[in-house]
Formats: structure tokens, C-alpha cells, sequence
């Protein structure tokens, strides 16, 4: 057994009670749509997942905090020849995502419900083709930005995963949050390819984004490169 390392988690699991159809979602789909054993219960060993089986030797995307889901599903359908990971531990977010799904009918998406950390230690070295961080949570206060993504913490285990040349994208509407991943990306062995308050071509509005344009801010969107 792998010694299991402390880390400890900051946000929200779950928020106001699910609604009954969100309740039935999880009950009859989350399971199926498992990338593999990715918990420390499940895979004590951390034994990586088998992507090649799990996606039919297809490209693999990742989104990391997909909030309720509407880009993942976007993707999903935009791109049928790529599979997509989502890793996500606000559970009402799952639930939400679930629902869209099932509209949507995509069947290249698989969901991890908890920390990307523990996502990361399984999937293989150098297996991801694109990653996404949209709307990530702020941590507005300073002594709250060692809990941000953009942190070595998060950035070497990510840049494990994902091949050389694979796109890193992130998307937030906080300056502050602009100025740290611009500062801490680079040296995690990133190259930024551009910094846009356009979005990508194939993007689509979320939830996060609507809020932030309501609220009078501008976003920020910014393209790396694993070197």
C-alpha cells in the first residue's frame, strides 16, 4: 500500500438539498460513469487507470472543477472522437452535470467525484491531451491564495498528466487570480501561448461567466502549453 499523503480540502461537498431528480441521477448513473478506482479505498495502491480501455484509444481531456457541467457537455458533444474526464467534489454539481447528460445523450464522458489530487495520482504519466481550470474558486483573500489551483501543489501533479505540447486552458473573471497563474504556470513548466479577454472559439457560456457579466466584471482567458 502507497502511504497515503494529508491534504486537506477547502470548499463545499455539498450545498442545499438536492433536488429529487438530482437525487436519482446519482443513484442511477454516477457509477456507470466512473473513470475507474481513483479513491485511496478503492486503489490503496494508486494502480493508474486503464484510459486506452476506458475511451477506446481516444484522445483524453480533462476538466478540473467542472462546476455543473455545462462546458463538459459542450465538449463532449463538440468533440465525439475524444473521451473527457471531469473531476469535481461539489456533489450538486455532479447531479447537475448528470442531468445534462441525460439530455444530452453524450457517452464520452466520465466523472470523478472528489479532489482532482486524487485523480491525478492514478491517471498514467503523460496520458492527458488537454486540460481545462474554468472559473476556478478565488480564495479572494491573501492568505487564502496558497488555497488556489495555481499552485505548485496542484501544477507538478498536472503537468505528470499531461503530454508534452497538451493545451492547459484557464478562464477566470478575478485580476488577482490573472496575476498568480501568470506568475506560478511558467515555472511548472508551461509556455503561455496567449492572454485573451476573448474566449476560445469553441467556447461556451457558463454559469460562472453569466454571474461574473452580471456583476460588472470582465473575464481573462489564458492558453499554455506543457513544455
Amino acid at each position: 500500500m502507497t502511504d497515503r499523503p494529508h491534504r486537506n480540502f477547502y470548499g463545499r461537498r455539498k450545498g442545499k438539498q438536492l433536488k429529487p431528480s438530482h437525487e436519482t441521477y446519482l443513484a442511477e448513473d454516477l457509477a456507470a460513469l466512473s473513470p475507474g478506482p481513483v479513491s485511496w479505498e478503492e486503489n490503496p495502491d494508486r494502480t493508474p487507470l486503464d484510459l486506452a480501455a476506458l475511451f477506446g484509444g481516444r484522445p483524453v481531456w480533462l476538466e478540473i472543477g467542472f462546476g455543473g457541467g455545462e462546458h463538459m457537455v459542450h465538449q463532449a458533444e463538440l468533440h465525439p472522437e475524444v473521451g473527457i474526464i471531469g473531476a469535481e467534489p461539489y456533489i450538486n454539481g455532479v447531479a447537475m452535470l448528470l442531468g445534462k447528460l441525460r439530455r444530452a445523450g453524450a457517452e464520452n464522458v466520465r466523472i470523478h467525484p472528489g479532489d482532482a489530487r486524487d485523480l491525478f495520482d492514478v491517471l498514467p504519466a503523460e496520458s492527458i491531451a488537454k486540460a481545462f481550470l474554468l472559473y476556478p474558486d478565488p480564495w479572494p483573500k491573501a492568505r487564502h491564495h496558497r488555497r488556489r489551483f495555481v499552485t505548485p501543489e496542484h501544477l507538478g501533479p498536472l503537468h505528470r498528466c499531461l503530454a508534452p505540447g497538451a493545451e492547459f486552458r484557464v478562464a477566470t473573471d478575478i485580476e488577482d487570480y490573472v496575476r498568480q497563474t501568470l506568475e506560478e504556470v511558467p515555472p511548472a513548466g508551461f509556455e503561455l501561448l496567449s492572454d485573451s479577454p476573448e474566449p476560445w472559439a469553441d467556447w461556451i457560456r457558463t454559469r460562472y461567466e453569466a454571474k461574473a457579466v452580471r456583476e460588472g466584471r470582465s473575464s481573462r482567458y489564458l492558453t499554455f502549453r506543457r513544455l
